[in-house]
């Protein structure tokens, strides 16, 4: 018996929203952190009723009034109490049993009157039966007040409420033969995955605008829903809601990467869920700038089916003092209110960069704000898939790197033939040439070191070349842009060679084939050139399986020791993967 009354009165605890609970516990301020006035007062309406209160409702514009839900127009109230000191001073004059909503009341929180009243009506209310609920979008609480007030953030509609809604809608619009609302469960799902991070009311008005232009809402709908968003995200001037096209077939190479993603999306199935996987995290970008980090983020979203929101760290530094933290947790809100959404963070190393000397150059507010971010990372239960893309990887606190933070790091170095080839298709037929008309094979091997980015930059400065000088683009014109540029990986031969050793044991390639393994150059003699060979064999050699490594090295032995000259070391490299990629081949 004693179990079973156990157990009932945990279903009670359960269903009793929070307000409920902290009301019949008695604590006597309670700040509520919410835009939806309506709802929050919906909900203290039927608590009152529960606990048999009276509800009373104050603004600076009607002063407190008796509380009544269905009434329109404006309500005057008690006469003198628009003064916030007069109208907490009608508090204390109170005997019955009431809860006392204070509108907005933020705005004078840091009034010293109004917090020496509060401090000594929380005293009061503590032996009464009453509560102050102060109901504001902002949250200020000054360091008065702290201990004496109880903040609750007031949850965004819940998928169910969507729902609720969206029928209600259907039920009004019946009678009407121009709308059509498709509740079958695809479309609804559909609809309430667009919906959810709005408001109530912001779902509602966005749900007629829906039914205004198009006559119809269903499925087929749900991106002029999510447009609402939008604004929600250019409001906070935080976040950037990104617009793209591109797809993972916009990427050149890649290939580990590309799927890797979609296993990710398939694992994003409730489906998924009741198999046993996680929810997807996120994945960290870094390498060589121009090789395609920024526009794997775009196509992920894409391939994920959400929208994409960039986060620019250095946005969010202020110079007001707790300013700067407090940008970083409204901007990490909003990618939450919002989900699900690919957040991409760019550049996450520059805003990171300044961790080790925070406490000396800034007091604190980048250590601060690291922390804030990577606990988010680690704890965040909302769908919001997280791509980081980095470039300076020496700048990058390890902290980041973790697992927990993403759910896999990959390498982005300088594509190799094959992609390099894939890349000029790629940009020829977004210039609206056919790529067969041109020497592909050979413009690949002309760009042996050139990024992603110097590829496409070639071929745009070739077609202003030839415009209005020839008829038409030909692969003469493309070679000699490629060769008046000075790549990226000779003027930063040092910092890429230094990239890959420390990517070599930390990361994944997002290559089959890493790291240029065309046929190696003629190297000189050097320790240094020695490593790169063994570092491009360890790169080629990760990639095969175990039984093709082990059949190669049965017919060839190991990697010549470090004693043996460079040139040794290339001729067995070149060995190696003459012969792994046939054997791979018959495998097949």
């Amino acid at each position: 018996m004693l179990g079973k009354n156990t157990n009932q009165q945990q279903e009670r605890a359960s269903d009793a929203s929070v307000l409920e609970v902290l009301i019949r516990a008695r604590y006597p301020l309670i700040y509520v952190v919410s835009w939806e006035e309506q709802r929050v007062m919906t909900e203290l309406l039927g608590v009152a009723a529960v606990l048999n209160k009276r509800v009373f409702d104050w603004s600076i514009v009607q002063g407190i009034a008796r509380y009544r839900a269905g009434l329109t127009g404006p309500v005057e109230g008690k006469k003198g109490t628009k003064d916030p000191i007069v109208a907490l001073r009608e508090v204390f004059e109170t005997s019955e049993p009431s809860i006392f909503v204070f509108r907005d009341f933020h705005n004078f929180m840091t009034d010293p009157h109004v917090k020496r009243t509060l401090r000594d009506l929380g005293a009061v209310l503590r032996s009464s039966l009453s509560t102050v609920v102060i109901l504001s979008p902002v949250l200020t609480i000054p360091e008065e007040l702290e201990k004496d007030i109880t903040i609750v953030d007031y949850p965004l509609p819940s998928r169910e409420d969507i729902k609720l809604l969206l029928e209600q809608i259907a039920a009004d619009a019946k009678g009407n033969p121009s709308l059509s609302i498709d509740l079958s469960p695809q479309s609804i799902e559909a609809i309430v995955d667009a919906a959810v991070g709005l408001t109530l009311l912001e779902a509602e008005n966005v749900f007629a605008k829906t039914l205004v232009l198009t006559g119809e809402l269903s499925a087929r709908q749900a991106a002029l829903v999510y447009s609402e968003k939008k604004q929600i995200i250019r409001k906070s001037g935080l976040l950037e809601y990104i617009e793209t096209e591109e797809t993972l077939d916009s990427v050149g190479g890649l290939d580990v990467l590309k799927e890797w993603i979609v296993k990710r999306r398939k694992a994003l199935s409730p489906g998924a869920r009741k198999f046993g996987l996680p929810a997807p995290r996120g994945v960290l970008l870094v390498g060589i700038q121009g090789c395609g980090k920024s526009l794997a983020a775009k196509a992920i979203a894409n391939e994920l089916g959400f929208p994409l929101l960039r986060l620019d760290i250095g946005r969010l530094f202020s110079k007001m003092v707790g300013e700067t933290e407090l940008n970083v947790r409204r901007a990490l809100a909003i990618a939450e209110t919002v989900a699900p959404v690919v957040l991409w963070i760019d550049e996450l190393e520059k805003g990171l960069s300044g961790v080790k000397s925070s406490s000396s150059s800034d007091a604190g507010t980048t250590s601060r704000l690291f922390g804030t971010i990577i606990t988010w990372l680690q704890e965040k239960k909302s769908p919001v898939f997280v791509v980081g893309t980095v470039n300076e990887i020496d700048e990058l606190p390890p902290e980041i790197i973790r697992k927990g933070r993403f759910d896999e790091i990959f390498f982005v170095d300088l594509p190799n033939l094959e992609e390099r080839a894939e890349i000029f298709r790629i940009h020829l037929r977004k210039r609206h040439r056919n790529p067969d008309n041109f020497d592909i094979d050979y413009l690949a091997h002309v760009a042996d070191g050139y990024s992603g980015a110097e590829i496409e930059q070639a071929i745009i400065e070739a077609l202003f070349d030839v415009y209005q000088v020839k008829e038409d683009l030909e692969t003469a014109d493309i070679v000699h842009a490629l060769k008046r540029q000075v790549p990226l990986s000779r003027t930063m031969h040092e910092a890429i060679r230094n990239r890959r050793l420390w990517a070599a044991t930390r990361t994944v390639s997002a290559s089959s084939f890493p790291w240029n393994v065309d046929e190696p150059q003629r190297v000189d003699n050097g320790e240094r050139d020695k490593e790169d060979i063994y570092l491009q064999f360890l790169s080629f050699a990760s990639t095969l399986s175990t039984d093709v490594r082990q059949m190669v090295e049965c017919f060839l032995g190991g990697f010549p020791p470090k004693e043996e000259d460079a040139e040794k070391m290339r001729a067995y490299v070149v060995d190696y993967m003459h012969l792994a990629k046939r054997l791979s081949r018959l495998k097949r």
